[in-house]
């Protein structure tokens, strides 16, 4: 297991990289490495003369360059990342600052008036830092600038352990969010597993200086996501400590051609998005204006968390025929279930992944599932994996469990594996529907569904039936903005799926938003579109 932990790792990346090489892109403010290395240190020291170290440091912004420089320097200072959805209303935000016990918020300036709202209920906080692009900032703040641009920004003489941790939180489909405890040097293994992988050594810092000072900078990454989730968060982490750039697009709403541009500008080599959500908008972008973009420089477009239709892939790759599209199948408590990597020659299943060398698929019995047995399990990941969830024993317990002596991570997705060892992804078992005694898994459906020409997009969901005890029902957003033609629906479903497994009813989702900015399902919100819609008929 390694000894690594983040802080270390950028300072020796920092050591080696040429300090012209670009580090940071954000609209027109560009950072470069020898700059970055200096701002982080600063705002390190900042952060220590606030707060000690164990402190937690609160992110809440949309993607920013300080969003990726505030987390560095909390690792560099021995303070834990914490990660706030800034689509939360105000109460929310002051739960998870007051659950994660944070001693610094580091926030946009366009959520001051809910940071002014909450902040006297939040006694823990020591030090509030806006993020203004040089604009006034609140009186009860520092200026994030301020702190990067002023004081010592050399290396700190401090001692680092691969046990630091950072939390991610995560909302899950039920519940309040859970904060996801890991150590570094777990993740920074995880990382390492992956490089061995590719034949790549990066056991030591040495080793990743030398990388760098034979092979350069790595490449550009831009996420499409927001780096408040775990798939933009863990791909900018790897990013960096390679000696990358980290490219932000300044808009407040995804403009698929604001993307394509910017990955051009910058000669983006990786593209994170999540799923059909990010993919089918720059799939149109694409299709709108073949060929006007320069994308030669693009590698890898990568995506987890919400399942990437083949279709979708493959009419991509039609305009960016080098690129791979890998789909990776994880959570926030589990990277590295599974892989599945979409060429233009390749073809590739829906929902079906390479399972990770680490995983293991068990049944209620805590048996191991036969390959080709046709029998679904739920998917478990052996070390390294997350200590747990922050001040949440009972969720942990119920997550990280220790079968026959080892501990494995099994947020709850349940899977098929097949003859071949390949896992069929069929859902969290938490949103899992029982309709007349038979299990429905809410994903096996939406994907059959958004293979139907007026579907954009899809939640499917159990309501409560007298009959079955939980009627399917799917809220869908429409392609061409009208009505879903409901029969029509059915029966495309019908064709491909067991008939308990056909939405009873097929709604619109109107003004309802489906999903979260990161991609994720709100699955409660289309069960309240779903209620609403049953109420009316009675």
């Amino acid at each position: 297991m390694t000894n690594h932990n983040f802080g270390d790792v950028a300072d020796a990346v920092e050591a080696a990289i040429d300090p012209q090489a670009l580090a940071y892109a954000h609209g027109d403010r560009i950072i470069r490495w020898g700059e970055a290395a200096q701002r982080s240190n600063r705002l390190a020291r900042a952060f220590l003369n606030a707060a000690s170290t164990g402190d937690k440091v609160a992110h809440y912004m949309r993607n920013h360059h300080a969003y990726m420089e505030t987390a560095f320097a909390s690792f560099k200072a021995r303070q834990a990342h914490v990660n706030i959805n800034y689509r939360y209303r105000p109460a929310e935000v002051a739960y998870i600052i007051e659950n994660s016990d944070a001693a610094i918020v580091v926030y946009g300036a366009e959520f001051r008036d809910v940071v002014a709202e909450i902040r006297d209920q939040l006694p823990l906080v020591k030090l509030w830092v806006e993020v203004a692009d040089g604009a006034p900032v609140a009186d009860f703040a520092q200026d994030f600038e301020t702190l990067a641009s002023e004081g010592d920004g050399s290396p700190l003489d401090i001692s680092r352990s691969p046990d630091d941790l950072f939390l991610l939180y995560t909302g899950g489909t039920t519940g309040m969010p859970k904060g996801v405890m890991w150590p570094q040097g777990q993740l920074r293994e995880v990382q390492l597993i992956g490089a061995r992988a590719e034949g790549l050594v990066r056991e030591t810092l040495e080793d990743v200086q030398a990388a760098i000072r034979t092979n350069g900078p790595g490449p550009a990454f831009l996420p499409a996501c927001p780096l408040m989730h775990g798939t933009g968060f863990f791909t900018a982490i790897s990013a960096i400590l390679g000696g990358g750039a980290i490219i932000t697009l300044p808009g407040h709403s995804f403009d698929p051609h604001e993307l394509w541009k910017t990955a051009a500008a910058y000669k983006a080599g990786i593209i994170a998005i999540v799923g059909d959500t990010f993919a089918k908008p720059m799939l149109r972008a694409l299709d709108e204006r073949p060929g006007a973009y320069d994308l030669s420089s693009l590698v890898i477009i990568i995506s987890s968390g919400v399942m990437w239709s083949r279709e979708v892939k493959h009419a991509m790759l039609e305009h960016i025929p080098q690129v791979a599209l890998t789909d990776g199948f994880g959570s926030s408590e589990a990277v590295g279930f599974g892989t599945s990597i979409t060429t233009r020659d390749s073809e590739t299943q829906t929902a079906r992944f390479v399972i990770g060398p680490r995983c293991k698929v068990f049944d209620e019995n805590d048996e191991e599932v036969i390959p080709g047995s046709g029998k679904s399990g739920i998917i478990g990941i052996g070390e390294p994996i997350p200590l747990g969830y922050y001040k949440d024993p009972e969720k942990t317990e119920k997550t990280f469990r220790t079968i026959r002596g080892i501990r494995y991570s099994m947020p709850g997705d349940h899977c098929i594996v097949e003859a071949d060892g390949a896992l069929t992804l069929l859902g969290r078992g938490s949103a899992t529907i029982n309709t007349g005694g038979e299990k429905v898994f809410p994903e096996e459906v939406e994907e059959v569904l958004k293979l139907h020409p007026q579907v954009e997009d899809t939640l499917v969901v159990g309501v409560p039936d007298e009959r079955w005890g939980q009627a399917v029902i799917a809220i869908v957003v429409t392609s061409d903005g009208i009505e879903p033609d409901e029969a029509a629906i059915r029966d495309h479903v019908r064709v491909t799926l067991a008939p308990y497994k056909v939405p009873k009813h097929v709604w619109s989702a109107g003004a309802t938003a489906l999903r979260a900015p990161n991609g994720k399902a709100d699955y409660k919100a289309a069960a309240a579109v779903a209620l609403e819609r049953l109420a009316s008929l009675s």
